[in-house]
């Protein structure tokens, strides 16, 4: 089976501005051999004529496509290759980068399919609503095929949300306890008044994206039996509370027959404050969710 590993992470203040840091984190990258990498907090990346940018690149070996103000960027292995750079559609605090990407092995009888790497703020509970709802206009891009008729491009996304998960699932962290939280502005940015006038912490992104008809990858593996998809992304600390699983992945339905396992890489705390999501997809089931609009239509 060929499978294609997908990487979301976000590395702390890229790499905390340490060369010595960078290289490691790199290092830790490469070995999980990815083909296609979904990076937040990319500070520096596109000062100098795009210099750690370039380093970036040329230590993981792929192709980066950096976004607006070096807040996220996008690496893809030679088997993908670019159609569209998108621009950022709303006023986002921290801008995502967003690509319509071919992958070649499914030849010219499929279609494209939309990546994005998104980072939403971390201050405003109403402001990140806002940034996620636009967020979800990227799952419903057109592509016109051979016989005229338009379909919906599928979409893979992934980041840093901030805050965290609808809660239910077996293994999935607890919310964080409100008053456990001992940085007092960090109760504020994590949590909402409801219509009850009661204060919860914040998941309207993550019902927002499901209700858009996107999943999460690791909710999806864990419905299907496999609760270690719904790991820690980011450590109990003093100031943030208990555990917490942040980071996601995103897909349309189309793209879900094709994800085997989602799983959590564990990140030392010196190297970055996220751990890392890995996502395998069967890239042949890959391929047929990218060719399904053409055999409808033939």
């Amino acid at each position: 089976m060929n499978v294609i590993t997908v990487l979301n992470w976000n590395f702390e203040n890229n790499g905390k501005k340490d060369p010595g840091r960078r290289r490691a984190g790199y290092q830790m990258l490469s070995g999980l051999s990815p083909e296609l990498m979904l990076r937040q907090e990319m500070w520096e990346a596109g000062q100098d004529g795009k210099k750690v940018m370039s380093g970036a690149e040329n230590k993981l070996g792929m192709r980066g496509w950096l976004g607006e103000s070096s807040c996220t960027a996008i690496f893809a292995s030679n088997d993908f290759t670019a159609v569209q750079e998108w621009s950022s559609k709303f006023p986002y605090v921290l801008p995502p980068t967003a690509l319509t990407l071919r992958y070649a092995p499914a030849g010219e009888a499929a279609i494209p399919f939309v990546a994005v790497a998104y980072h939403l703020n971390y201050a405003s509970t109403t402001h990140r609503l806002a940034e996620t709802e636009w967020l979800s206009t990227w799952a419903d891009e057109k592509w016109q095929i051979p016989d005229g008729s338009a379909v919906t491009l599928p979409a893979l996304m992934g980041g840093d949300n901030n805050p965290y998960p609808v809660p239910g699932l077996p293994g999935d962290p607890a919310l964080p306890e409100l008053d456990a939280i001992k940085d007092r502005p960090h109760r504020l940015h994590r949590s909402y008044v409801g219509a009850d006038g009661v204060r919860r912490m914040d998941t309207h992104p993550d019902g927002a994206l499901r209700t858009a008809g996107l999943q999460d990858v690791a909710r999806h593996r864990a419905m299907v039996g496999d609760p270690r998809a719904v790991a820690r992304t980011g450590d109990a600390n003093d100031t943030h509370g208990s555990d917490s699983r942040i980071d996601r992945v995103y897909a349309t339905p189309e793209l879900l027959p094709a994800v085997l396992s989602v799983d959590v890489i564990e990140v030392p705390l010196d190297l970055s404050d996220h751990h890392i999501v890995r996502v395998r997809l069967d890239a042949d089931a890959l391929v047929d969710a990218l060719r399904a609009p053409f055999a409808t239509a033939a």
